[in-house]
């Protein structure tokens, strides 16, 4: 049976998973929530490259035939070392978004939103533009995102979703982007209230990238498929929200210590 071993600081991951069950609903997954960390949005490149290999490292040890970083901070900034460490393929969320971001825009002017650490890494500017060059790339971080979406307040009609997103998105509305990039796992959960603010905007969402990238590389499996939770924190918190992010029920989380 063909295992995946998918990795990310908390829940948001589970919207990258959601679109792995979807193309591969054959393939056994692994999730690792790294809880006790989280968010790793805001911390160094170093300190984050350093939690990815222990994550790497769990989820080795249960046999996965492919790696995917779910968090768009790991995917910016730790590959390299992960690719080093291991001995499966890795495959992080910010190179599969940005090659359908360059081929969805018509103008070559692309927005890009994500936490202050993977906005400041530049990774997704830089993979857009070796994508497309001379592509213009507009990006900002959006961290009150990631509370609305894990507290559910998701709404495009709700005032204080509609007021976050107008404050956040009228730059990139004013910069006249066709396409943009939501950079961050928790996003797609606010995808309404986004496009609500970019009317005829192209929303680029990784996990649908990363999801057709390792169904096209690696196949599927075949037969019924099983799927285990980790975290390594508060497994309680990570069950009351985890079904609203991979849209199924989520029964059962195992409390590690990576």
């Amino acid at each position: 049976m063909f295992r995946i071993g998918i990795f990310d600081s908390g829940v948001g991951g589970l919207t990258v998973q959601r679109a792995v069950l979807d193309a591969l609903p054959g393939a056994d997954t692994l999730y690792l929530g790294d809880t006790a960390r989280v968010p790793y949005g805001t911390k160094s490149a170093e300190t984050v490259t350093q939690y990815s290999l222990r994550n790497a490292r769990f989820l080795a040890r249960h046999g996965i035939d492919v790696l995917v970083v779910a968090c768009n901070t790991a995917s910016a900034v730790a590959l390299p070392a992960l690719r080093t460490e291991l001995t499966v393929p890795v495959i992080g969320v910010v190179d599969p978004g940005a090659r359908v971001a360059a081929r969805a825009s018509r103008t070559g002017r692309i927005g890009v939103i994500g936490t202050q650490g993977t906005v400041a890494s530049g990774a997704y500017q830089a993979a857009i533009r070796r994508e497309r060059p001379g592509a213009e790339v507009i990006a900002r971080a959006c961290p009150l995102f990631v509370p609305l979406a894990e507290e559910g307040w998701t709404d495009p009609a709700d005032e204080v979703v509609r007021g976050v997103a107008r404050r956040y998105l009228s730059p990139l509305a004013g910069a006249g982007i066709d396409t943009l990039v939501l950079g961050c796992t928790h996003y797609p959960l606010l995808a309404a209230a986004i496009g609500a603010e970019l009317p005829g905007v192209t929303l680029v969402d990784s996990a649908a990238a990363v999801a057709a990238e390792v169904r096209a590389t690696f196949g599927g499996g075949a037969g019924p498929a099983d799927h285990r939770f980790f975290v390594t924190d508060a497994p309680e918190k990570f069950l009351a929200v985890a079904g609203r992010f991979l849209g199924r029920p989520v029964t059962a989380a195992d409390h590690v210590d990576v």
